[in-house]
């Protein structure tokens, strides 16, 4: 089994982790004081948000230089450094690679809007008229107007699918995929462990299509995955496609294009579920979730850095959710709700862990967001995603340990009675051996102990339509896995035989009555 098949993915935002300078930004030296906390924590790979040279218009993933750290962060020699840490320690590490698009402030893009003859002119996609690729849709619909911007200087218009600061580079130029290739070998040279690869699904433009999914994109992808794999057999691409499982299975190709890719659809339908009481949205996007190659995996999540995305939910789900979880309209963006996990739940610990349960046991590898084992809030007050990415809270000291106590961070640290920073930390809940820190400690080291977890099958066990009970077959064992989404005791009839617990040492056979909503992993003991 390739390793990321059974791994646990932690993402963090370099900026929110930890601060070692004392400037009020989380930096690299920083992470590497707190590498033993993800070690023992049970991680497997760390993925990291941005950390290129950007003017931040869209936190980091507005890119001005693909070969250098942006100065917050600190130095590539403090890179090389956090990578010898990490590995030291077994840990992999992985970072964002944006393909599609730059900043506007690349100096390629700079280049190319100020001369019509410049080699970079045509890295980027230009047009006298904004009528071409009427098809796509635009992505941003609450700031962008369209997919086209014109620009002054250089007396056209430039496509994007995303910000109008984040030109697309145009794919159609041999230059331009030599450019990223040579990207991706510097920062695996290294010794980076791979990418998380944003937005693949846009790299090409053709006419009368929605500029999606397109054959050229997947053919770039493969020659791009085969490049990598000749530097580092091991290392992963992991990809955003937010498309329906059966559109994505292509960007795994014949497990020769990407290792691994988001499941977008299952995410939103685990807090459905929760919230309808009912396991249905949950059994039904996986039953059209096609089988993958075996050297292919998905990942799958509960929250991120982006909002809880709804874009593929139906409208009246849509609406179901918004007033389940966002009742406050500064609860949403876009089509998702700017939430973390922990408010999203009321702060209630049973349902933050049943999700949790839910996350760990179903097919993929799970994927945690920064302070999401402890608990962590949010704070709606700030703007667009910045109120998902406040610092990591270590500590009940001032300012939370992030960064020294007289210090202004680049952000507020959460203060409020419930979830800020006095009552939600590491350090309490290092010292409570029931708090949720331990918890989802103990689910990983479980999960990581049985590689069943992190096969391809599940065979869903007869229940009541509010309990989530699946078998986890595997080559030699077979797991069990009990959820229950309501908020009453659920009864569960378990399949023949016994099965001793995973989480705990009870041995369960016949009937189970699973409390308003608990859980249970169990291993069928062969007898």
């Amino acid at each position: 089994m390739p390793w990321y098949q059974n791994a646990v993915f932690y993402e963090l935002y370099v900026r929110a982790f930890r601060d070692s300078n004392n400037d009020g930004h989380g930096d690299l030296r920083g992470l590497m004081e707190k590498l033993d906390y993800l070690q023992t924590l049970g991680v497997d790979c760390i993925w990291l948000l941005p950390i290129y040279p950007s003017p931040l218009k869209d936190d980091g993933y507005d890119i001005a230089d693909f070969y250098d750290i942006h100065p917050d962060y600190g130095t590539l020699d403090d890179f090389k450094a956090l990578l010898e840490a990490a590995h030291a320690r077994g840990l992999r590490v992985i970072a964002d690679l944006v393909l599609n698009h730059t900043s506007d402030r690349h100096p390629w893009f700079q280049a190319a809007r100020a001369d019509r003859n410049s080699p970079y002119r045509d890295y980027y996609v230009w047009s006298d008229s904004d009528q071409k690729y009427k098809d796509a849709r635009i992505i941003f619909l609450d700031t962008e107007k369209s997919n086209w911007t014109w620009d002054e200087q250089a007396g056209q218009y430039y496509w994007h699918r995303f910000y109008s600061s984040q030109p697309d580079l145009n794919y159609d130029n041999p230059a331009v995929q030599e450019e990223m290739l040579n990207v991706a070998r510097f920062w695996l040279e290294m010794g980076l462990d791979g990418f998380r690869v944003d937005a693949p699904p846009y790299l090409f433009e053709r006419e009368g299509t929605n500029c999606e999914n397109l054959p050229e994109t997947h053919a770039f992808l493969k020659r791009f995955r085969a490049f990598v794999e000749r530097i580092n057999p091991e290392a992963v691409l992991l990809s955003e496609a937010n498309q329906w499982p059966e559109d994505v299975r292509s960007y795994f190709g014949d497990g020769d294009e990407m290792h691994m890719n988001f499941h977008f659809p299952l995410m939103p339908r685990l807090f459905q579920a929760l919230a309808q009481h009912d396991r249905a949205p949950i059994a039904e996007i996986l039953a059209r979730t096609p089988p993958l190659p075996p050297n292919c995996q998905w990942a799958t999540f509960l929250r991120c850095h982006d909002e809880l995305t709804l874009e593929m939910v139906a409208p009246e789900v849509r609406r179901f959710l918004w007033e389940t979880y966002a009742p406050d309209p500064r609860m949403r963006l876009n089509l998702g709700i700017r939430r973390r996990l922990a408010p999203l739940m009321g702060n209630d610990r049973r349902k933050i862990e049943v999700l949790n349960s839910l996350l760990f046991t179903l097919p993929g590898a799970p994927t945690l967001y920064y302070g999401d084992e402890i608990g962590m809030g949010d704070d709606i007050r700030l703007p667009d995603r910045d109120g998902l990415r406040t610092p990591m809270q270590w500590d009940p000291s001032p300012n939370a340990g992030f960064t020294a106590p007289d210090v202004q961070p680049y952000a507020p640290v959460i203060d409020d009675p419930i979830f800020g920073y006095a009552q939600v930390n590491v350090a309490a809940q290092e010292a409570a051996p029931d708090s949720l820190l331990h918890t989802i400690r103990r689910m990983i080291a479980v999960r990581k102990a049985h590689p069943a977890f992190g096969g391809p099958r599940l065979e869903w066990v007869e229940a009541p339509r509010e309990v989530a009970a699946f078998l986890r077959p595997g080559t030699e064992e077979t797991l069990l896995s009990l959820n229950n989404l309501s908020a009453h005791p659920q009864r569960v009839t378990l399949p023949p035989g016994s099965f001793t617990g995973l989480l705990d040492n009870r041995t369960l056979r016949g009937e189970v009555t699973l409390p308003p909503y608990g859980y249970w992993w169990g291993m069928d003991d062969g007898r």
